[in-house]
């Protein structure tokens, strides 16, 4: 019965929807290391990559799940370890042409972590051609293992320039705003069904703000 009810443009409706809140409400990013294959030496015998090389970091907008550190004690001491949960859009990736696996790395503010786990959440009212969204299970890469620049926000600790994030611009489905190209796409606006969004991407940050709450979103403008 779903297919029915549930048509191509209802699909492309739910994807937009979902796209409208990673990265017009939320602002969530990771930046994924893919692992290169072709650069990285393996090892014939284990058929593994002790030194792994890894691609140019690709910026993903995702929806975050933080979980508490895990410490355990042992024979050195104590050890911090954190594990997350990344939620990505199907169609973002696809198109970016991103693609996923398990064993790759993203970085989340100061911290790295390897994929453990990739599985589909689920898909569009029984449409299996149609997945809703991807999960990524993430574990804390060892000091050492991973070296990379650390892109920000970060935490508020630190006194780079970019450990704190004040700034926020929508995408909306324009393939540029104010930070350069987004790579963004909204299916209906590509179809025709919408037109695009009048009044642009809007952008919150503590320029040009007449408030003293130091951020333009609560301009009355």
């Amino acid at each position: 019965m779903s297919r029915l009810f549930i048509t191509p443009r209802e699909v492309d409706f739910i994807s937009d929807l979902t796209k409208e809140l990673y990265k017009d409400v939320l602002g969530h990013k990771i930046y994924y290391y893919s692992i290169s294959v072709t650069k990285s030496k393996i090892n014939e015998l284990y058929d593994e990559a002790i030194e792994k090389v890894f691609e140019t970091p690709i910026e993903i907008e995702a929806m975050i799940e933080w979980n508490p550190e895990e410490v355990t004690t042992n024979l050195f001491g104590t050890e911090e370890k954190t594990r997350l949960t990344a939620f990505i859009h199907v169609r973002d990736v696809i198109d970016k042409g991103i693609q996923l696996s398990e064993g790759d790395f993203f970085s989340f503010g100061e911290k790295f972590f390897e994929i453990t786990t990739f599985t589909v959440t689920s898909n569009v009212f029984g449409q299996i051609e149609h997945p809703v969204g991807y999960k990524l299970e993430g574990r804390e890469a060892r000091r050492g293992q991973f070296v990379s620049t650390v892109f920000g926000p970060t935490n508020e600790k630190y006194t780079d320039e970019n450990a704190v994030q004040d700034t926020f611009v929508q995408q909306r489905g324009e393939r540029m705003n104010r930070e350069g190209e987004t790579g963004d796409k909204r299916a209906l606006q590509d179809k025709g069904v919408l037109e695009a969004p009048i009044t642009g991407p809007k952008t919150v940050s503590p320029q040009g703000t007449t408030t003293k709450a130091g951020s333009s979103f609560y301009d009355e403008e």
